[in-house]
């Protein structure tokens, strides 16, 4: 297949790499001539993938030549996804990015349907850290689509040796779980930061695991996607990782640094960051009970300490599990 992927990050430039590697001609659009430069020189990302070196059937460019690819995948932080759509034509659309619409608070395929009305949109997530994604270790994921034909398009360029995909036709759930996990991710980096044990981030991530569930059901998300590889797999894999960015800032976080700290040391976008606000403002419109959220957003921005968040959590009324 020929392929665009838009966006040189660490995880557009994995994901450029995996359709290389599978045999697939694939144009990698950089954000910055400067970036698109260093990469053509050094035929390998040395900002974020160092030491992974590009095929030869990945050219480098600065904007997409929308030439007619069998797909184009979008790989860029959600802020950005709408500038991003811009750039391209319709046609099958893979959104890898995984966060909220910060202006819209809507998910990106309704951003991408928005723009491109006739497009056939699909988004893959699951447990894909990019290092290791790029370095070849075995995973999976579900690629989620209205359009069967689509989601197995990008099954299709996606399988191979040490990468699975699944399809289901649960967009919305696949995106939301994909982008709610970061947000439980950065507490789970807190928790340890902190110095807490593994049945403290065990109830944290299994609590917050049911306020994922409970606020993607509202949106119209079905249950057992959050149950699936983009729900509890990526859960996993982004709040045990110190490869997770997200994991990474809460880590800091833990450790008493203050959010700009903790995001300026990382270097690169944490979607948990801005999604937290995003889902916080849908969780109280939709009437949606997020303690665990809630508390979160609220020590990352510095407006209780630890005491006082695990007064708040741990004082709260005890229910029925759901």
């Amino acid at each position: 297949m020929k392929v665009c992927v838009v966006g040189a990050g660490s995880w557009g430039t994995a994901l450029a790499l995996l359709l290389a590697r599978n045999g697939h001609s694939v144009d990698l659009v950089a954000h910055t001539d400067d970036h698109c430069d260093a990469l053509r020189r050094d035929r390998e990302n040395r900002q974020y993938l160092p030491g992974c070196p590009f095929p030869e059937n990945i050219t480098v460019l600065p904007k997409p030549l929308n030439d007619d690819p069998d797909f184009t995948l979008i790989a860029v932080p959600s802020a950005f996804v709408g500038e991003a759509l811009r750039t391209i034509e319709p046609g099958v659309i893979c959104l890898a990015s995984k966060g909220l619409d910060p202006e819209t608070g809507v998910v990106l395929s309704d951003l991408a349907e928005a723009i491109h009305p006739k497009a056939e949109i699909v988004a893959i997530s699951g447990p894909n850290l990019a290092v290791e994604v790029a370095g070849g270790i075995p995973t999976a994921a579900v690629a989620a689509s209205h359009t069967e034909d689509a989601a197995l398009m990008i099954r299709e360029a996606l399988n191979g040796l040490s990468f699975r995909v699944y399809i289901s036709d649960d967009l919305r759930g696949v995106e939301l779980a994909g982008a709610l996990k970061n947000v439980y991710a950065i507490g789970a980096g807190i928790n340890d930061g902190l110095g807490f044990g593994d049945n403290t981030k065990g109830a944290f991530l299994s609590r917050g695991l049911a306020e994922m569930s409970r606020l993607g059901l509202a949106l119209g998300a079905r249950m057992e996607t959050f149950l699936g590889l983009s729900g509890v797999g990526d859960l996993f894999a982004t709040a045990s990782s110190k490869l997770s960015r997200n994991y990474r800032v809460g880590f800091a976080l833990g450790e008493g640094r203050s959010l700009e700290e903790a995001v300026n040391a990382l270097g690169q976008v944490a979607e948990g960051v801005p999604t937290c606000e995003v889902a916080l403002r849908l969780a109280h419109k939709h009437g949606v009970n997020v303690p665990l959220m809630q508390v979160l957003h609220e020590f990352m921005h510095g407006h209780c300490n630890r005491d006082e968040a695990i007064r708040r959590l741990m004082e709260r009324q005890t229910l029925r599990e759901s």
